[in-house]
């Protein structure tokens, strides 16, 4: 059986005497309803008893009958209308909240338009690197094409490789960006056409479904990641080292100015400092003092080892410093994670928190588990240090004779890291009373 839908007025709940909605209804032997009160007094100034609507005439006073009916619908009427008119006010309220909302949204929208914009020119910039990188590699290979030419093939797949890894990444990113925009903008529209509505229910029930914007990525905090091309060429020229020891130092000068590209300048942090280290003013010089100096205990100081940290730390991206050992017999130095222990003997090895390279009278070492015996064919005179944090690499190099030294590759990072410096014990026989000192990077050396 199919039901009907009735939309009723407030007119077919009035009574016809006080205009009102019927409060107790009754109804008169000729069928027509009034408020008990009303008709009551209506008929107690009047000699005779008539309807006041048909003007029927009652003999006797009538016996008013209540209108049960009519009674439920009145006071379900009466509910109905007290409800519109709080949601006419809750509209209002609403309309201006979705006014906000569809700000917001729109504002949304140009973030990732911008990110997008971003993530492009990231990737443009990341093109032009490798196509560099592939010539730089192509001007060194070429000259000995037929004894290298699977080297520079390997070459070439291998930053291609990593350009499209980035690309890729690149593209993914951009298509979800996109995705976003499509569902903000659907939202946007239906946003906009729920605003241009009348229907207060209507309007409240879509409300609900659309008040919240669809799911979105933060992307704050998201970038394409460059691929790092340093030491690729290096690792490809190591295998046929005899035959190309020419083009290797040409790449060895070529491969550090790149890297000194990512200077940072640091300074000492004397909070650190073991006890029997002096720091010059500016923070750049630190030498063996050969005496413990009574200081106030800090946390941060070393106390074990002869150590000094830098007052700042890096935690993500790429950072190169330069370091005078000039004169010196003993030294050591590189970058420490935050964590390590500073109040006890330890190994300075990558497995306790340290990546360094030691120097002392008879040779050149990369502190390991067990140690890297690395040649030395001059005196060193300045040491660079890069880091690839994203990458996990270090690498150090002789900047006088612009050559490679070590590189650690495969490192895992998840603390900040801090240039450490250690300029070795005071011996007087040794001479080792110079200091280490951090160099501005000189790009003409």
């Amino acid at each position: 059986m199919a039901s009907a839908n009735i939309s009723w007025s407030e007119e077919n709940f009035s009574c016809p005497i006080c205009l009102d909605v019927l409060s107790s209804p009754v109804s008169t032997p000729c069928g027509h309803s009034f408020c008990r009160t009303c008709v009551t007094k209506f008929w107690d100034g009047e000699v005779q008893y008539k309807c006041p609507i048909c003007n029927k005439i009652f003999h006797t006073r009538p016996d008013l009958q209540v209108n049960f009916l009519l009674s439920d619908l009145a006071a379900q009427f009466r509910t109905t209308v007290r409800v519109e008119a709080e949601d006419e006010e809750e509209y209002d309220v609403k309309t201006v909240e979705l006014g906000k909302i569809v700000s917001k949204v729109q504002q949304m929208i140009q973030e990732r338009r911008g990110k997008i914009k971003e993530i492009k020119d990231t990737v443009e910039i990341n093109k032009k690197d490798a196509d560099r990188e592939i010539a730089d590699g192509v001007q060194v290979l070429e000259a000995l094409r037929r004894c290298i030419e699977k080297c520079r093939d390997d070459l070439n797949q291998m930053v291609k490789e990593r350009l499209k890894s980035t690309v890729n990444q690149a593209e993914d990113l951009i298509k979800e960006l996109e995705q976003e925009i499509e569902d903000l903008t659907n939202r946007s529209l239906e946003m906009k056409q729920l605003s241009q509505t009348k229907d207060p229910l209507h309007f409240l029930q879509a409300f609900r479904s659309l008040k919240d914007p669809p799911p979105t990525r933060d992307w704050t905090t998201v970038e394409v990641r460059p691929p790092s091309y340093v030491g690729t060429l290096r690792r490809s020229l190591d295998q046929l080292e005899e035959t190309l020891n020419m083009e290797m130092e040409m790449l060895c000068d070529a491969e550090l100015k790149r890297v000194q590209q990512y200077e940072v300048d640091v300074t000492l942090d004397p909070n650190t400092a073991d006890r029997h280290l002096i720091l010059s003013e500016d923070g750049k010089q630190v030498h063996n003092g050969g005496v413990r100096k009574k200081l106030p205990d800090n946390p941060k100081r070393f106390t074990k080892k002869i150590h000094v940290l830098t007052r700042q730390s890096f935690s993500s991206g790429r950072f190169y410093f330069e370091v005078q050992v000039k004169d010196k017999t003993q030294w050591y130095l590189g970058v420490a994670r935050e964590s390590i222990n500073r109040k006890v003997e330890i190994i300075v090895t990558p497995e306790n928190g340290y990546w360094t390279l030691f120097y002392y009278k008879d040779g050149l070492v990369f502190i390991d588990n067990p140690v890297v015996h690395l040649p030395l064919r001059a005196e060193l005179q300045k040491v660079g240090v890069f880091v690839d944090y994203d990458e996990g690499l270090v690498s150090f190099y002789d900047v006088e004779a612009r050559d490679h030294l070590y590189s650690a590759t495969g490192c895992t990072f998840s603390e900040p890291l801090y240039p450490i410096l250690c300029p070795g014990r005071h011996d007087y026989e040794s001479n080792n009373s110079a200091p280490l000192i951090i160099s501005p990077v000189n790009q003409t050396d």
